[in-house]
């Protein structure tokens, strides 16, 4: 059995010290297993077709355009610097993946909540002034989910595309064409105009200038040495890299505009209502969730379950929703309560490294980043091409976003109190997140990921099942779940995934 994964070792410093984004696992040279020739009639997400977007013809491989790009990447080749093979290496083991880790790390860097002023109220950052105190954004779960899977999805979309017209034209790598190029990353059969690796970083950069405007700088520098690392390897000349950006970019508008109508916008919310929101409570006969920290934080996101989801209609979201949680006031809540306190004060060893291991808390890539990790070993065994890696992190991270859309609907539709706020005696030894209990979002996460992974790699599938309740036990060890947060939250979360695998079934990759 193969055991569920310790984060990825990143470097993670503030921006504030230096403005870095370096993962530094290292990755093999890529060599696909397939090439996924017909990956342009794979199904879209979001695009209409791989035709929306024209990539003009190539000039002939027997141009004199041509013979000159040749020639730059030879004269390039004959110069390298230390620095300049160093990038190479770093590319070589596939664009899709190296982005992953650098949207965790930039994930783990952000997700840090705003101190409170002065005067006891806490500022949101705000979009439009990105590096103002507090830097934008609050990169917390939900927050997460969505850059994930945003990132994801666009990347598989251009990917799709790019595979559509590289099979159009079907040029050649320069390193294929003139023996005086030397390969200096996996080079094979796959045509080479639009440049794939181009073509992620045109996609991606546009996305993460959305997602983490106060990066912009470094996530610049990070897509111009992915597309010179594919130019300096004679993987690709300069007319393939044009094609690729451009149309990487040309996809990435069409995201950041389905983006800027999908309700995050009105995640926040306002006091008003917050406040109806416990006064709902109130009216049901129930005790509402309030902030335990001091002074009193506004509860996280509690709008964001009415985002759109990517695999789910509004109606889907409501259907798949869990019944209520038991009542603050019933017998079953009281034996709850009682075992949350029992397990915290007998804890075992093994238990508390249980609680540390799935924190993923403030300060970290939270639960969907570790997930994505997870994910990302096995995909990289398996040696996925770029477009295949695209599609697994699309349908994965699909899931997850659609899970935080489902899970933080029925937080606060319930608004049901954390298991301290009834029990104050019970000590919690793990970070107690901002928002209601009902029902856990780790297990609801898990569940999802977990589903999406076993039919992704059905021969993990016992290990992804031990990893999800492992995740979802977390909660209790840690004192901050109930056990019916858990249970609801880990059906909840498989049935998301559903739609996910229902999905996989029928986009033609199989």
């Amino acid at each position: 059995m193969r055991p569920a994964l310790l984060p990825l070792v990143l470097v993670l410093v503030s921006a504030a010290c230096d403005n870095t984004i370096t993962s530094t696992e290292a990755l093999l040279p890529l060599e696909a297993a397939s090439l996924d020739s017909t990956a342009g009639s794979w199904r879209m997400i979001v695009l209409s077709g791989p035709a929306q977007f024209t990539v003009a013809a190539p000039a002939a491989e027997t141009s004199a355009a041509y013979a000159a790009e040749l020639a730059a990447i030879k004269s390039a080749q004959s110069k390298l610097t230390t620095a300049q093979r160093s990038s190479i290496a770093y590319w070589a083991g596939g664009g899709v993946l190296r982005w992953n880790q650098l949207v965790r790390d930039l994930v783990a860097r952000f997700n840090l909540p705003p101190a409170p002023r002065a005067d006891g109220t806490y500022p949101v950052p705000d979009p439009e002034n990105p590096f103002a105190d507090p830097q934008f954004p609050f990169a917390n779960p939900p927050y997460s989910a969505r850059a994930y899977s945003y990132v994801a999805v666009a990347q598989y979309e251009a990917l799709k595309t790019a595979w559509y017209w590289k099979y159009q034209y079907n040029r050649r790598s320069p390193a294929r064409i003139d023996s005086g190029i030397r390969a200096l990353m996996p080079v094979g059969d796959l045509p080479a105009y639009p440049s794939e690796d181009a073509v992620i970083s045109g996609v991606t950069v546009e996305m993460l200038k959305v997602l983490f405007p106060a990066a912009v700088e470094e996530i610049t520098e990070r897509a111009a040495e992915q597309r010179n690392a594919a130019l300096w390897s004679g993987k690709a000349a300069a007319s393939d890299v044009a094609a690729g950006l451009a149309l990487g970019k040309a996809v990435a508008a069409t995201l950041i505009a389905r983006a800027g109508a999908d309700g995050m916008k009105n995640a926040v919310g306002n006091a008003a209502q917050w406040q109806a929101l416990a006064d709902s409570a109130v009216a049901r006969g129930e005790i509402p969730w309030i902030s335990q920290e001091s002074p009193p934080r506004p509860p996280m996101l509690p709008n964001f379950g009415q985002l759109q989801a990517w695999l789910m209609t509004p109606a889907d979201v409501v259907t798949e929703r869990p019944p209520a949680p038991p009542s603050t006031s019933s017998d079953q809540m009281k034996q709850e309560v009682a075992e949350v306190r029992r397990t915290v004060e007998q804890l075992t060893r093994e238990q508390l490294a249980v609680a540390y291991k799935w924190n993923d808390g403030g300060g970290t890539y939270t639960p969907p980043g570790h997930w994505n990790d997870i994910a990302a070993e096995y995909i990289r065994d398996a040696r996925m091409s770029e477009v295949r890696a695209a599609r697994a992190f699309a349908l994965l991270n699909m899931a997850m976003h659609d899970a935080a859309v489902g899970c933080w609907g029925v937080k606060y539709l319930y608004f049901n109190p954390r298991p301290i706020q009834l029990d104050p005696s019970i000590k919690t030894v793990i970070g107690l997140p901002n928002f209601p209990s009902y029902p856990s979002g780790h297990s609801t996460f898990s569940a999802a990921a977990a589903t999406v992974l076993s039919y992704l790699f059905p021969q993990a599938a016992a290990d992804f099942d031990v990893m999800k309740e492992e995740a979802s036990i977390s909660r209790l060890y840690g004192g901050i779940h109930y056990r019916s947060d858990i249970e609801r939250g880990k059906e909840h979360g498989g049935r998301v995934g559903g739609y996910a695998v229902r999905f996989a079934q029928q986009d033609g990759a199989n």
